[in-house]
């Protein structure tokens, strides 16, 4: 009987034991929800159910909640580290550069991080044997490449995050076509391509497109960066796409559940996120941003 009794004792305290240590690991899961949240949440744009093409359709994902999230190990600013970082590699003209220098704005916005555009770097440094030509007979670059041979030994002051950003076709592996970018979450950093994203105008609403798209693939991939999964939740920025015509599809914004991801270790203010992202949209004349933005602005002053 004594045994048993200790046993059980022993059980109980065991129990609150690692009730306190979760508690110390991740203390946001026993704190009331900022109320930000619920009120944009309103907001949120149920997904419609995936067909043929889609991403979920050949991808069916689990999704991430908030509490898978804060109890998987994902990076969060701090001082030593909190600066995102582009690296533009080839020739840019003057409305590439334009669209880069946006790109860094935005981000600075929308992840509420210094941001900060590289000095450009050539072409040169991608040797022949990870170059070909592509179906309409433009230049790839190896997206692999780019991230193992000149991202990954890259190092910045205070750098949390770096992408980079060329004007060459990317391919991921000799048996595909093309791909918009590539990831290694792990290491923090990527690369995208400005070559499939506009119609070779670069002007006017093409501009608009552009600007809006590249916005969408560096959010999306640095989001990854932190720690954000797939959402399955709404439409969001941090779902996935199998093509540039999905991609146009889904939304610039980050669903309720998302932002409170990404809040949650970064700990900026939420309103003031939200009103730099409305002038934001206005100054560069991004109608369905801004009004997404205006919308959740609407729901918080109520």
């Amino acid at each position: 009987m004594k045994k048993l009794l200790f046993l059980i004792v022993a059980i109980l305290c065991s129990c609150q034991s690692n009730k306190k240590e979760n508690s110390q690991v991740n203390p946001e899961l026993n704190l009331p929800p900022n109320p930000y949240f619920a009120e944009i949440k309103v907001n949120d744009v149920k997904l419609r159910t995936p067909v043929f093409g889609d991403w979920l359709y050949s991808h069916p994902e689990k999704g991430q909640s908030f509490e898978q999230f804060m109890n998987t190990k994902h990076v969060v600013p701090t001082k030593e580290e909190d600066i995102i970082y582009l690296q533009p590699i080839g020739k840019f003209d003057a409305l590439q550069v334009k669209q880069i220098e946006l790109v860094r704005q935005y981000l600075e916005i929308f992840f509420q991080l210094k941001t900060k555009v590289l000095k450009e770097v050539s072409n040169d440094i991608i040797p022949k044997n990870v170059r070909r030509s592509g179906e309409l007979g433009q230049e790839q670059f190896l997206a692999g490449y780019i991230l193992d041979s000149v991202l990954k030994k890259e190092k910045h002051e205070k750098g949390i995050a770096l992408m980079a950003i060329t004007e060459k076709d990317l391919y991921p592996k000799p048996e595909w076509n093309y791909v918009f970018g590539l990831a290694s979450y792990r290491d923090k950093i990527a690369v995208s391509s400005i070559h499939r994203l506009y119609d070779k105008k670069m002007e006017g609403a093409d501009f608009s497109l552009c600007l809006e798209r590249l916005l969408k693939i560096c959010s999306h991939e640095i989001g990854h960066m932190f720690g954000l999964h797939h959402c399955i939740e709404a439409d969001c920025v941090m779902n996935g796409t199998n093509s540039l015509s999905e991609t146009d599809e889904h939304s610039l914004r980050l669903c309720s559940l998302c932002q409170r991801k990404l809040n949650s270790g970064f700990k900026y203010d939420n309103i003031k996120r939200l009103k730099e992202l409305v002038k934001y949209f206005k100054e560069n004349n991004l109608a369905e941003g801004l009004e997404l933005m205006k919308k959740d602005i609407e729901k918080i002053k109520k």
